[in-house]
């Protein structure tokens, strides 16, 4: 690349000058035209490239092919040489400025350039004369400012001829301007001589030192200290007396000649380390020995007892110290244990608290690493705070409150390796006479069966109200705790029962009346799933889990998990650990719901690469990569003598190696990923990775299976690879740590050219690497261009904005750009995963705003493991089922799965990663929101563009007389008469239900208090559901009903055993009850007589029955997990299975055979609507011996016309719903 000197560069600057005021002759315009301004690359790493390779890869059409010349300034309009910085350009390669070549340890601005390109003479015919400069933008000495100037193109004039085209180049330029440069700022006088650093003898030194006032843009020249030698009289005789050992030659301490130190330097594990420099605490610059492969290191003449402390000091560990102490007289000894340096990691974050005006509140954050963070610092609304002022350390009080000091608070971190930052914590200052909760509910309306209607509005929807959501003041006894030892939210405090008219009965139903701060609902976070093989499913079996450090315990006989969430977890991190070595160890970081609940993972892991023999006296080779039919990605070259034992002894046998390599051009590996590439940058924010493959490596000796250490080994990755000019430059080589589940940098690469065979050279990008510990390996490179993506979760596909589902969690796997692996354009680069809630949720992702199609992603929707469909692309685009207008709908390029082939799954789609125009209104109401405006993203309104999930679910309806709703723990209210009555443990109970009929009928339960005082005749709730069919027996189907559980009440008091009626629809009789169930009936009293065969009624059983009754019993924290996993349990009859294909024949409770009534001839439903009393009289007469039961408790089947809820079909059929595997709970 051609470097130009300054001089160089003035002399081309004044003759460009030249040029411009010569516009006006033919000669000068045919000199050429300059492109717009270019700024491809910003600084950071190595420095600034904007290359023109770079330039042509994104604007491919606005640069010639040969430009004869280029202009750099900075982002700041200034001319390199006005801000002192050395950089190298040409027009044939562009542009660079690396940090290294900067004077005084000065990193390099951001700059832009353009390129001067020739052109036709006659497209300059039709320019005007320029107009003269305007006056300089800024006026201040020494700062550049902006002139600009303008002319008008002839050719679209009236008169111009028809002939001539359009003109090209712009009708504007601008130039650096400034008034004139500030006055040279000069030194002070010289300030007096130090004292001699010695007293006597030669080798003194003092110093004297001068000041320059202070100059963004101008430096005085020359030095501001001066050393000059001193004190030339001689020492008189040594004085220092010795307890033990002589005078050393300086005087300055005691030595031992015949005294030797015996040291050991290792890991706390015990691995040898070499290469460990040794000198004394009081003399760290002088280094005294270093320890060899074992560890091990000697040194002579320090006495023991004496006081002397040694320093151990070594690249990537901290330094450590210890005193020396005698063992006899003549020798000592001495084992240090060096900790690897850790950049700091959160352990625990700051709290959001509520208080009042004129209260206190206390903040807290600590931070863990190596060395242990010893500064903090505290913002406010993202301004640092006055450490003086505030008098803070990992704690911050604030007194005697006051509106403004109301927003976001949070801390940062610092150990000298590292920082890292809390997350945010919000205080809510609010009016002692403002009530932080007010007492009149929210409006919230629920569905009320189709036969019931409000009197006097005939609307099927029911407003019963709720509270709002928020914290209320905390109590001045817990003002200046961390956290508040209790919380207070706003909550229900009055229920009034309403009644509503139903056809042929009456509908009870609880609604809030009065809202009030109350304790807040805690309820349990839970995160469940199943670790297995990605390649064949082989499941984890009894494989160790840790959470951070921690071992937790263990994965079960199928692979299954249930860890609880520690409270104020802001990152879970989770390492699965195969004992067995079949499986590679996984990070994984769980997204989880903060307000509670369970979220069920799939957990992929990778196969332990077969071994191969290396012999470790010889140069081994060992490639990366995992497609067939595909060269590596890079390679592993280790050097002879590379192994040795742990205790540091080298090995020069045959070693086993194990490399197993997470090759992203193979989509299959995205699952098996470990952590979610992410990593900590200097000042403490979490940023993105983009990877080109992960590795890990494992040896171990061919005799005994001992596991061996490796030294420094060498990475070379293939540059024909990555397309992309920029990550060739910042391409690193990362190692994850398990505890925090971050990736942490280890070395760059540099660019190297080999010839491979004759006259083929090719590039690679070489890296260096000491392996010290078991770890996983990446090759990264940070991304700075990010969006966001909004996708939201329904219950159905008619997609109302009161009907979201939260608890889902959203999947989005970024796809690598179009350049990048030629045979190959669809390897994935980085995947995030988010958990809807209450407005959906905002996935991180890479975009592009020149290419739309630069970068795409895909993304996928689960919950409990089950996956949602996505809304179809063919044969017709709907964007309103989409949920994204035109016309950027069409840019981003939306396809489903299936959309070039119907056989395959509905479950995900794809899109285009275009970042959004600001200037193009389209574009400014979502799905795609810049990284910048995340907040814009997380409040958007369900009316703006956003991506949809539903669930193909069967019809289906639920009342509860208590509201409640299940994707919101804190909606929650301790009532006798809830159908959840424990907000920490949900229950969910379901009965098989077959059909013998030509059709798909509807089935009711209706659930009453049986034998609780406080409940007893009362309604919980009903639900309706319809059977689906048998694909595999004619005229057979069966339905899955939901009742509530028999057992304790909120109270915790007594027992209920809920009184249970199964009532199906139409023309039906009961044929059948299981064996196992009606036996437990009997041995359980009192049992409830079924005298009508239209129905079947029993006291709920307080055991958790499995499949041989028909009885399928989950509990879990999340509701609608617990009845995800029962639902799907039933379908297969199974206690233990996962099916959505319905099996009629197994596992079933009750049997009903239904038929086309004869004409004439009236559904049981139909009598119960025209002659209520007549039916009901029946029921009576069935009914009249149940006398056992301590109350009476009536079956009357709430009537019911009991057609579909919704206006679709039903859409339950094996190709509509699918499972990702099998939960366990």
């Amino acid at each position: 690349m051609k470097n130009d000197s300054y001089p160089a560069k003035e002399k081309q600057s004044n003759k460009q000058k030249k040029k411009e005021k010569s516009h006006l002759s033919l000669g000068a315009e045919m000199a050429g035209e300059w492109t717009s301004w270019f700024n491809v690359d910003h600084p950071g790493g190595e420095g600034d490239f904007e290359t023109l390779e770079a330039i042509r890869f994104y604007y491919r059409e606005r640069v010639c092919a040969q430009p004869t010349a280029i202009q750099a300034r900075t982002t700041e309009w200034e001319l390199p040489e006005e801000v002192g910085e050395v950089v190298r350009y040409s027009p044939q390669e562009g542009f660079r400025c690396l940090n290294r070549e900067q004077p005084g340890g000065k990193t390099c601005s951001n700059y832009h350039v353009r390129f001067l390109c020739p052109i036709d003479p006659f497209h300059w015919l039709g320019w005007s004369s320029w107009s003269a400069w305007s006056t300089c933008s800024r006026t201040a000495c020494g700062v550049s400012g902006t002139r600009t100037r303008h002319r008008s193109c002839l050719n679209s004039s009236p008169l111009a001829s028809a002939q001539l085209l359009k003109c090209r180049g712009k009708s504007a330029e601008r130039q650096a301007c400034t008034t004139g440069p500030c006055q040279e700022p000069k030194w002070s006088s010289w300030g007096p001589w130090s004292p001699c650093s010695k007293t006597c003898g030669s080798g003194g030194k003092r110093v004297r030192r001068r000041s320059c006032p202070k100059s963004k843009l101008l430096r005085c020249v020359g030095r501001p200290s001066e050393v000059q030698k001193c004190s030339q009289t001689p020492c008189p005789a040594c004085q220092l007396s010795c307890n033990t050992g002589i005078p050393n030659k300086d005087c300055s301490s005691c030595t031992c000649p015949k005294h030797t130190l015996f040291g050991t330097v290792q890991t706390a594990d015990g691995m040898a380390l070499a290469n460990a420099r040794i000198s004394l605490t009081d003399r760290p610059m002088s280094v005294l020995a270093q320890s060899d492969h074992q560890g091990h290191f000697t040194i002579r003449g320090i006495c023991a007892d004496s006081g002397a402390n040694i320093s151990v000091t070594l690249e990537h560990f901290a330094q450590d110290s210890t005193p020396v102490i005698g063992n006899s007289s003549w020798t000592s000894r001495v084992e240090i244990m060096l900790q690897r340096l850790e950049k700091p990691y959160m352990v625990a974050h700051p709290e959001s608290k509520v208080r009042m005006t004129g209260q206190k509140v206390r903040f807290c954050c600590q931070a863990q690493g190596v060395p242990e963070p010893q500064k903090y610092y505290w913002y406010h609304n993202g301004t640092l705070l006055d450490r003086k002022v505030k008098k803070y350390d990992s704690s911050l009080v604030l007194h005697d409150l006051k509106p403004h000091q109301a927003g976001s608070y949070h801390c940062k971190a610092s150990n000298g390796h590292g920082s890292i930052k809390s997350t945010v914590a919000h205080l809510t200052v609010i009016d002692p006479e403002v009530p932080s909760c007010v007492s009149q509910p929210e409006e919230y309306l629920i569905r009320l069966p189709e036969e019931c209607s409000q009197e006097g509005t005939g609307s099927s929807f029911y407003n019963v109200g709720h509270c709002s959501n928020t914290r209320c003041a905390g109590h001045l006894a817990d003002a200046l705790q961390c956290r508040d030892a209790s919380e207070h939210c706003c909550g229900t405090l009055r229920m009034e029962v309403r009644e509503v008219p139903c056809t042929g009965y009456v509908l009870p139903i609880k609604v809030v009346t009065e809202c009030g701060c109350t304790s807040c609902t805690q309820p349990k976070i839970l995160v469940r799933g199943k670790a297995s093989a990605v390649d064949d499913g082989e499941p984890l079996r009894f494989g160790e889990i840790y959470l951070g450090a921690e071992k937790i315990g263990f994965t079960g006989y199928k692979g299954t998990f249930t860890i609880e969430v520690p409270p104020d977890t802001p990152r879970l991190v989770v390492k699965f650990v195969d004992r067995l070595k079949k499986f590679v160890d996984t990070v994984k970081v769980f997204p989880f719901d903060q307000r509670g609940g369970a979220i069920y993972q799939d957990v992929r892991l990778m196969r332990r690469k077969k071994p191969v023999d290396l012999e470790a006296m010889e140069t081994n080779v060992i490639p990366l990569g995992e497609v067939d039919g595909e060269g590596p990605v890079g390679e592993v070259i280790i050097p002879p003598r590379s192994f040795f034992r742990s205790n540091g002894q080298a090995y020069n046998g045959t070693v086993k190696a194990s490399v197993t390599f997470v090759d992203p051009r193979d989509m299959a590996t995205v699952t098996a990923a470990s952590s979610d590439l992410n990593f900590i940058n200097d000042e403490g924010d979490l940023l993105p990775l983009r990877t080109y493959g992960m590795f890990s490596m494992d040896f171990w000796e061919d005799e005994n299976r001992q596991g061996l250490e490796m030294g420094k080994v060498k990475v070379k990755m293939d540059a024909e690879l990555i397309k992309m000019p920029e990550h060739l430059q910042k391409m690193k080589l990362w190692s994850l740590n398990p505890v925090t589940g971050l990736w942490e940098e280890e070395s760059s690469f540099r660019l190297v050219k080999e010839n491979r065979r004759k006259r083929e050279e090719r590039a690679f990008l070489i890296g260096n690497l000491e392996i010290r510990e078991r770890r996983l390996f990446n090759l990264d490179v940070p991304e700075n261009r990010r969006c966001f993506v909004k996708i939201r979760a329904y219950i159905n596909e008619k997609f109302n904005p009161s009907e979201q589902m939260e608890g889902i969690v959203i999947t989005l796997i970024n796809l690598e750009p179009r350049p990048g692996y030629p045979s190959n354009p669809q390897a994935w680069g980085r995947f995030d995963s988010v958990v809807t809630g209450p407005n959906g949720a905002c996935l991180p992702a890479f975009c592009d705003g020149q290419r739309a199609d630069a970068y795409t992603a895909y993304v996928t929707a689960t919950m409990g493991g089950e996956e949602l469909e996505a809304v179809q692309s063919s044969p017709k685009l709907n964007p309103r089922d989409v949920g994204v207008s035109q016309p950027y709908l069409n840019k981003l390029g939306y396809q489903r799965s299936d959309h070039a082939d119907s056989a395959l799954k509905k479950t995900a789609f794809k899109i285009n990663l275009a970042k959004p125009n600001p200037n193009n209104i389209d574009e400014t109401n979502g799905p795609i929101y810049p990284y910048r405006n995340l907040k814009d993203c997380e409040e958007a309104p369900v009316t703006a563009n956003h991506f949809r999930f539903y669930r193909v679910e069967v019809d289906k309806y639920e009342y509860n007389v208590v509201p409640f709703k299940e994707s919101d723990l804190t909606t929650w209210t301790g009532d006798y008469l809830s159908w959840w009555p424990n907000p920490q443990e949900f229950r969910a109970c379901y009965v098989k239900v077959k059909i013998n009929g030509p059709q798909e009928y509807m089935v009711r339960s209706r659930n009453v208090g049986g034998t609780h005082p406080r409940t007893r005749g009362q309604l919980y709730g009903f639900r309706d559901t319809r059977s689906v069919r048998d694909l595999e027996i004619y005229n057979s189907s069966a339905a899955c009903v939901e009742f509530k559980c028999s057992g304790m009440l909120f109270d915790q008091e007594l027992v209920d055993r809920t009184l249970v009626s199964i009532i199906p629809q139409g023309s039906c009789r009961r044929t059948a009850i299981n064996n196992y169930l009606r036996e437990y009936l009997g041995r359980h009293p009192p049992v409830v007589e079924n005298n009508d065969t239209s129905a079947f009624s029993m006291l709920g059983p307080v055991d958790p029955l499995g499949h041989n009754y028909g009885i399928y019993t989950v509990t879990d924290q999340n509701p609608r997990l617990a009845k995800e996993i029962a639902i799907g349990r039933c379908f297969d009859g199974t206690s233990d299975g996962f099916s959505r294909e319905m099996r009629s024949n197994k596992g079933v409770a009750l049997t009903f055979t239904c038929q086309e009534k004869p004409v004439g001839r009236k559904s049981f439903f139909q009598r119960l609507l025209e002659t209520p009393s007549q039916a009901l009289t029946e029921i009576r007469r069935e009914m009249r011996d149940n006398e056992q039961l301590r109350g009476p408790s009536r079956v009357v089947p709430y009537p019911s016309r009991l057609r579909t809820m919704f206006a679709t079909p039903t859409r339950r059929t094996p190709s509509r719903r699918r499972r990702v595997d099998a939960a366990q709970a």
